[in-house]
């Protein structure tokens, strides 16, 4: 496959997918998904935030058997909070990716949006946006089921991976599962991605007899790169600039944030910067570089801080302080962090959580952005 050819100087990317040359391992996880799909399958892709889910996906679709013979849509619904938004945040994904594919492509889809055609808006050069507000959208199940029309009379089979998919339980309409599991079941021309972090509404979602995607999907639990990968991805990045990186280094970094893509890839981009040519990447550079992301987010933090209630700031600020923190609701937690109450605990978690400030696993409470969690430490 073609490299892109753009100039890379820093080549740990923080800000999405570039190409195969800047993306770690996952070789095997490529050729499940890209054979699921090729072979009839829909996949719920399962792991906590900040794993590189989505830049997964990216990848999978940027591969020659995918992108020469698919259309493929990427649709992340977080911020989504409707089925309204739902269907125009999957309608507008959908009329730019098709956009550059040329004009046939993109006004079949619009002659197909019916309910809603006359708000998509064209430019000078006859370019359409997507520009309607939910407003515009008065009847979204029409919508949809336009949407789906789409994908079923494509010109190519179609891929839908919607990322954050657990969000749809949090709307009003307590009939979307069973609407879009209907939708999909029919829908022959298009297979779909369901990518989500929250990993126990996502199992409930797809495991449970009693929810209407059961047994719809190949459930994919997608794990942490292994730190030998890590090592031999960081040293090539780091040699192809004239740099070079101890293993060690890398192997306590990975240790350091559990093995999580994310921050690894962020302290990796810092360190890089760092380090200048012909130099050498040492353990001692691993503090000095994620203090120095800290401290450009120390403004965020504190007023993220501010605006929680003062009992919900003084938990999250305990079990930051734990790092990994079980039985919260404990006499004992309660005492060690001068905690109001076991029931304060209680009522302040479930907040926090559907915030997305605390992640819990196995049992154990986690503040989920691990930069955070270490300002926390060192400021509250």
């Amino acid at each position: 496959m073609a490299k892109n050819s753009l100039n890379i100087e820093n080549p740990f990317i923080t800000t999405g997918y570039v190409n195969d040359e800047y993306f770690c391992d996952r070789e095997k996880e490529t050729a499940d998904i890209i054979r699921l799909l090729t072979n009839g399958n829909n996949v719920a892709l399962i792991s906590p935030r900040r794993f590189g889910k989505t830049d997964l996906l990216r990848h999978c679709f940027a591969q020659k058997q995918i992108a020469d013979n698919y259309h493929t849509f990427i649709v992340d619904i977080y911020s989504t909070k409707s089925v309204s938004e739902m269907v125009g945040k999957l309608g507008s994904v959908i009329l730019e990716t098709l956009k550059p594919k040329g004009r046939k492509a993109w006004e079949a889809f619009l002659q197909m949006l019916v309910s809603v055609r006359s708000a998509v808006s064209f430019d000078a050069n006859g370019m359409p946006s997507w520009t309607m507000s939910v407003g515009d959208i008065e009847t979204p199940e029409t919508t949809l089921n336009e949407i789906f029309a789409y994908l079923q009379n494509a010109d190519k089979p179609c891929i839908v991976a919607i990322d954050e998919f657990q969000q749809i339980t949090k709307y009003a309409d307590a009939n979307i599962e069973a609407a879009l599991r209907t939708h999909i079941q029919y829908c022959s021309n298009a297979k779909f991605v369901f990518s989500g972090s929250r990993q126990h509404l996502m199992g409930a979602m797809f495991t449970s007899p009693a929810r209407p995607f059961y047994q719809s999907v190949t459930v994919y639990g997608l794990k942490r790169i292994p730190v030998e990968k890590y090592v031999d991805f960081c040293q090539r990045l780091f040699a192809k600039h004239g740099k070079q990186v101890e293993k060690e280094t890398v192997e306590q970094l990975y240790e350091r944030f559990d093995g999580v893509t994310y921050y690894i890839q962020r302290v990796m981009n810092e360190l890089f910067a760092r380090t200048a040519n012909g130099a050498v990447c040492k353990v001692d550079d691993i503090e000095p570089a994620i203090q120095e992301i800290i401290n450009i987010s120390s403004p965020i933090y504190e007023d993220l801080l501010y605006q929680l209630p003062e009992k919900q700031s003084r938990v999250l600020v305990a079990i930051g302080k734990e790092g990994s923190a079980g039985n919260v609701t404990s006499g004992a937690f309660v005492k060690r962090h001068g905690l109001l109450s076991p029931n304060s605990v209680k009522a302040a978690i479930p907040a926090m959580i559907d915030k997305g400030l605390l992640t819990i696993d196995g049992g154990k409470y986690q503040v989920y952005d691990k930069f955070f969690c270490q300002w926390l430490v060192q400021n509250a």
